[in-house]
């Protein structure tokens, strides 16, 4: 006769498809501590990796929100991470268009070496983070 069924730890769930979605964007995985990566992106510097070496930027895709996302690779396993780059902020679109009153080319109000805004279409974009900051 057979003993009591052996005493089985629970496997975790398996996450719905929704949820695997928002974690996994075009194959890649986010970024473990996105501000402090947003911060040595806008400032020109290397972005460390968890996996030990640095951020490869590979490309930035701009979202139809106005924010945008940025893809890496890490240079030491070569495993691909995204961070999202957020929309403009009313006081970042507010100092783009006081500038442009004034006459002056506007320039990226988020990165630390100056970034000058271009024209595409009738929006101003930051080239390096593909983020539109006004209207011409």
């Amino acid at each position: 006769m057979p003993g009591p069924a052996p005493n089985r730890a629970r496997l975790p769930q398996q996450s719905s498809v929704a949820e695997r979605v928002k974690v996994l964007v075009d194959g890649a995985l986010p970024v473990e501590n996105p501000k402090a990566a947003l911060r040595n992106f806008y400032g020109g510097s290397q972005i460390p990796s968890p996996n030990g070496g640095f951020f490869i930027p590979l490309g930035v895709r701009a979202r139809e929100d106005g924010s945008a996302n940025l893809f890496l690779e890490c240079s030491a396993l070569s495993l691909r991470y995204w961070l999202l780059i957020p929309k403009a902020t009313r006081t970042e679109r507010k100092k783009v268009k006081d500038v442009l009153a004034t006459g002056e080319d506007p320039v990226c109000p988020r990165h630390e070496p100056s970034e000058r805004l271009v024209r595409v279409g009738r929006d101003l974009v930051c080239q390096l983070c593909c983020v539109a900051y006004g209207k011409v």
